[in-house]
């Protein structure tokens, strides 16, 4: 079993930052968290940013373009998420979540076989 564990969530005014990070554990330990998604009361769980395969390049909703940016640290088995110029829009819990099958849509929650219990983010006008 692979154990992701999200951290770094918390309140911030608009126009903020927070960087929010992910590790996997467990008895995979070679697995890096591969993005995150975000899901909002009421609303349902929606793709924030993943790395591709080969983890050179990053994908990001619209959304997000620009604001935030996704990285790793593969001997940590950790990636992260820096969150710049936070909207109020961007409150939610933002999981992160783990890919093993590439073929598989990067944006659709359903492609991923691992998640986090997720942290909150919220933001203060």
């Amino acid at each position: 079993q692979v154990q992701l564990v999200e951290s770094g969530g918390g309140l911030v005014q608009a126009g903020g930052s927070l960087r929010l990070s992910c590790t996997a554990s467990g008895r995979t330990s070679s697995l890096v968290p591969t993005g995150w998604f975000r899901q909002a009361p009421g609303k349902e769980r929606e793709f924030v940013a993943t790395f591709s395969q080969n983890g050179r390049f990053a994908y990001y909703a619209a959304s997000v373009k620009g604001r935030f940016t996704l990285s790793k640290d593969n001997a940590k088995n950790t990636v992260y998420l820096q969150m710049n110029s936070l909207k109020t829009g961007d409150a939610a819990v933002y999981y992160c979540g783990l890919r093993t099958d590439y073929q598989s849509d990067y944006d659709a929650p359903n492609s991923y076989d691992y998640w986090g219990k997720g942290t909150q983010v919220t933001v203060s006008s």
